[in-house]
């Protein structure tokens, strides 16, 4: 079950492929539009082993503005928890933080502070861009340029411009996480219509290419939704697991930066 909210929490975890560095540097100080302080989020995890769908736990995401060493930065913070239906099988209480440069998206730091059943992790990591350097709890680390972490590689997603893509294309990034590199990327797959427990958008569709021997099965079988406007709010995120399968659906949203001119109806 643990795996089932850390999914729910960074939406788009454990996905790895090798890709080239000029890829990379293609994206590199990206620009922020799509999000503001303020915002807040909620999405609802859900799990199903093939009978019915079970309300399993929710994730919320806050964004603040803070100051470091004299700059600007986002404070993002995400948390992770089980119903407390449901705590008497596994009870989860995660923490992911992030602190992200406004002006060029770039994390400068990273928190993870998790509690799954009996374990707890706890991970500080500074990242020194310029000198390709992360320093975590455990040591020192060489990263490549415009490396992202967990958290902040969701909100460095939402601010891709899809419409330069076709169907098919590949967009590549990487992202450090557990003292380790990943080379991944997200596939862009059109646009289409979707229903979720918030209400019917149009969206935009992308596909992560999932770890093979982790809870998923490999390949591009984790499916997400993000809002058609200047938000890109992630919206669903369905994914078949190594038991049953997972559905995270945004449930509230509030103090977004643009009108949310993706609904096509809400459900009541």
């Amino acid at each position: 079950m643990n795996s089932v909210f850390k999914i729910g929490l960074s939406l788009i975890l454990l996905l790895t492929v090798h890709t080239t560095a000029t890829a990379q540097a293609d994206f590199c100080g990206i620009k922020n539009n799509s999000f503001k302080e303020g915002e807040k989020l909620t999405f609802t995890v859900f799990y199903n082993m093939g009978f019915i769908w079970i309300n399993a736990g929710e994730a919320n995401f806050t964004t603040e503005a803070e100051t470091i060493n004299g700059k600007k930065v986002f404070h993002i913070t995400g948390d992770g928890k089980t119903n407390k239906s449901h705590e008497w099988i596994f009870k989860v209480r995660d923490k992911y933080e992030t602190y992200i440069e406004a002006d060029n998206m770039l994390p400068v730091k990273f928190i993870r502070d998790v509690h799954e059943g009996n374990i707890s992790i706890y991970n500080h990591v500074t990242f020194d861009q310029n000198a390709g350097k992360a320093y975590s709890t455990k040591g020192s680390y060489n990263v490549p340029h415009c490396v992202q972490d967990v958290l902040s590689t969701i909100y460095y997603a939402r601010n891709i411009n899809y419409n330069q893509y076709k169907p098919g294309d590949r967009i590549p990034f990487t992202m450090f996480l557990d003292d380790q590199v990943y080379s991944l990327y997200i596939r862009y797959l059109g646009k289409e219509q979707v229903t979720t427990k918030y209400g019917t958008f149009n969206a935009i569709k992308i596909a992560p290419l999932l770890i093979k021997g982790t809870i998923f099965k490999g390949g591009e079988k984790m499916e997400v939704w993000v809002s058609d406007d200047e938000n890109h709010l992630p919206l669903r995120v369905n994914s078949p697991i190594l038991v049953g399968s997972i559905k995270v659906d945004l449930t509230a949203c509030d103090n977004l930066r643009h009108p949310f001119n993706s609904m096509i109806s809400s459900e009541e």
